[in-house]
């Protein structure tokens, strides 16, 4: 019998809410527990460095963790290069320093504000100055994927009938439509977040982790056996079943 792996959505610099899913996890699993983390840990929230210092504390100290990169995650590395750069997959007119993407959260975070009047160049050079380089090392080496068993771990989803080797990064950190509205059976359960719902949502082909803890909404935690699929609670576990409209 393979051992359980443990899964957590979209945490956007909700440290709180993520120290608790950890107790929770440890409390179904020990302090060996493999966890899954789907990405998106910047932004909205009001703690994104505590969030990075918290998973590099924890891959350095040797825990069984896989921290997959999210669109936010990369947003935040981009604006970070040499030259600041905004993600082509945003709609126009949107950046990372728009209101509604959350990297002003994540900049105060790390003591830098920004406030109207600001030109990017004055905010990149004192984020360049502000952000350590160990949590853009961090950014910049989270995988897109994590594959166990009969299980896809990745941020956004996947291109429904490509290949695993010919999927693209931009589609796995980013993709919504083409995945979410396809009912057909993948090669794997794709366990995902990205796209925030009410709850937990087991679709028969994916299950959605992302319960919009970006926008104060709990960050769920998550154990799977196989494919079977248990949130994890205060009260412990609480079987997640495929919704009867799937």
């Amino acid at each position: 019998m393979t051992p359980p792996i443990y899964a957590i959505g979209d945490i956007h610099g909700q440290l709180g809410m993520l120290q608790d899913a950890l107790a929770r996890v440890e409390a179904d699993g020990g302090p060996d527990a493999c966890i899954v983390f789907l990405g998106d840990y910047t932004d909205r929230g009001p703690d994104s460095r505590g969030v990075i210092d918290l998973l590099i504390e924890g891959l350095n100290a040797g825990r069984n963790w896989i921290t997959l990169k999210g669109n936010h995650d990369r947003m935040f590395a981009m604006f970070m290069h040499e030259h600041p750069t905004n993600d082509d997959r945003l709609l126009v007119g949107y950046h990372w320093l728009h209101e509604r993407i959350g990297g002003i959260e994540t900049l105060a975070s790390y003591g830098v504000p920004v406030v109207d009047g600001d030109r990017i160049y004055e905010v990149h050079e004192k984020a360049r100055a502000a952000v350590p380089a160990a949590h853009l090392d961090f950014l910049n080496a989270l995988p897109v994927l994590h594959q166990e068993g009969e299980l896809l771990f990745v941020h956004a989803g996947i291109r429904p009938g490509v290949p695993l080797e010919e999927q693209t990064e931009h589609d796995l950190v980013w993709i919504r439509h083409e995945f979410l509205k396809d009912p057909r059976a993948h090669p794997w359960l794709v366990v995902h977040g990205h796209t925030p719902a009410k709850r937990a949502e087991h679709c028969g082909n994916r299950i959605n982790l992302d319960a919009g803890a970006g926008y104060g909404r709990p960050l769920v935690s998550a154990v799977f056996e196989g494919r079977r699929c248990w949130r994890l609670t205060d009260q412990g576990r609480v079987p997640l079943e495929p919704s009867p409209a799937q």
